[in-house]
């Protein structure tokens, strides 16, 4: 067991979280680290073998998988109170080898209530086994800081936070998290490497729209069939206005979340055109090659548009949280940052509406971003830094 331990790494099946894990991997200069995963299928599938070796790569216990184990579990549960019994078994190996630092590397889980429960007793476990704890890649909505003090009270248990957006940052420090613990750190996928040894033959670089939707968008929106039907329409906005191409990219492809069933539906209505065409699943860093050779990219998921940010690409965030809203203030300044709320779209016509001044303001995107980004990806390795830096203290 390494000092260093990685977890709530829910299997790079999610392309961002693989592209957190690579990117951290390439600034800890060597640094061996365990890394807990829900999936160690999925991470030996993609990821790159200089991170294969230097990860020691450990499934967590997936007490569902074992009627008895789960039912003894629950029973020692209900009769001692004991609440992390089950975070125990699942991260055992952790909490028989005791690593000196354990990172939080799902840190816009917060953001997601069904996984706050976890992430409190994870923390909790940690430091009563004597683990110093680190949560990293931070969002989270300022008004659940605000309502919940038993949030509140967990987040200050870490060692270090490090919040990916300002909208974030200054939420954790208002609400009493001590100054000391919080550093501001952009996401560590901004230093993902791009690969083109994937990209299409035909593609059309710098004449195509990489277009990404999500289950989890259309989950979030308002009006599912509009939030849909914009896509739809922007397409076919983009045909008929436009000589560009336009490339679906999915991101996540877990059986749970998978971009590629809205995607395929999109495929389906222009089954019949040429300039349409469904990228297949492959690693981070092939899909970032992919996203960096469009000429615009309108995307759902969180490490797909910052895979278009991180290569000057102008990006339509179509968001539904803090980390959308976060990463684009920081980077635009806090100036017109080109994200439109799913949960706004109520007619079809406001995604065109959004894409059409996205294009409008092309030359003025890429001198934000061309000033923005060689400093981002400076601070973003800043997540290397202050691991060791902990791991050392």
């Amino acid at each position: 067991m390494e000092d260093l331990a990685f977890y709530m790494h829910a299997g790079s099946g999610n392309h961002g979280c693989e592209a957190i894990v690579e990117s951290l991997a390439g600034m800890l200069k060597g640094q061996r680290f365990t890394l807990m995963t829900n999936s160690r299928q999925e991470d030996l599938s993609y990821f790159p073998e200089n991170v294969k070796k230097q990860a020691d790569i450990i499934e967590e216990k997936h007490m569902n998988d074992h009627f008895l184990t789960h039912a003894a579990y629950y029973a020692y549960r209900k009769a001692t109170g004991d609440q992390e019994s089950f975070l125990r078994y699942r991260y055992s190996p952790l909490t028989k080898e005791k690593p000196r630092l354990a990172v939080s590397i799902g840190g816009d889980n917060y953001c997601y209530p069904e996984m706050v429960g976890d992430l409190m007793l994870a923390n909790s476990m940690f430091q009563r086994q004597g683990t110093r704890t680190m949560l990293l890649g931070c969002s989270i909505e300022p008004e659940l800081l605000k309502k919940d003090a038993k949030i509140r009270e967990d987040l200050a248990r870490y060692d270090r936070i490090l919040a990916r957006e300002s909208i974030t940052y200054e939420a954790l420090v208002h609400c009493g998290i001590p100054k000391e613990k919080v550093r501001l750190v952009p996401d560590p996928a901004f230093c993902l490497p791009k690969s083109e040894d994937r990209l299409p033959a035909d593609f059309k670089s710098g004449n195509t729209v990489g277009i990404n939707l999500s289950p989890m968008a259309l989950d979030y929106a308002t009006d599912r069939e509009a939030a849909f039907n914009g896509y739809v329409q922007l397409i076919r906005h983009i045909l008929e206005k436009t000589d560009m191409d336009v490339a679906l990219i999915p991101h996540v492809v877990w059986e749970r979340s998978c971009d590629l069933v809205p995607l395929r539906k999109l495929a389906t209505v222009f089954s019949d055109e040429k300039r349409v065409r469904l990228i297949d699943d492959m690693p981070a860093q092939d899909l970032k090659g992919i996203i960096a050779n469009c000429a615009f990219f309108v995307g759902a998921r969180t490490h797909a548009t910052i895979a278009a940010y991180s290569s000057l690409v102008p990006t339509l965030v179509i968001g539904y949280s803090v980390k959308a809203r976060g990463i684009a203030k920081d980077l635009f300044r806090g100036g017109e940052s080109f994200v439109l709320p799913v949960q706004a779209i109520r007619d079809p016509s406001q995604v065109i509406e959004a894409f059409d001044h996205l294009m409008a303001c092309e030359d003025a995107i890429h001198f934000d971003l061309a000033g923005a980004i060689p400093l981002f990806m400076n601070r973003a390795r800043e997540n290397g830094e202050e691991i060791l830096s902990l791991l050392k203290d």
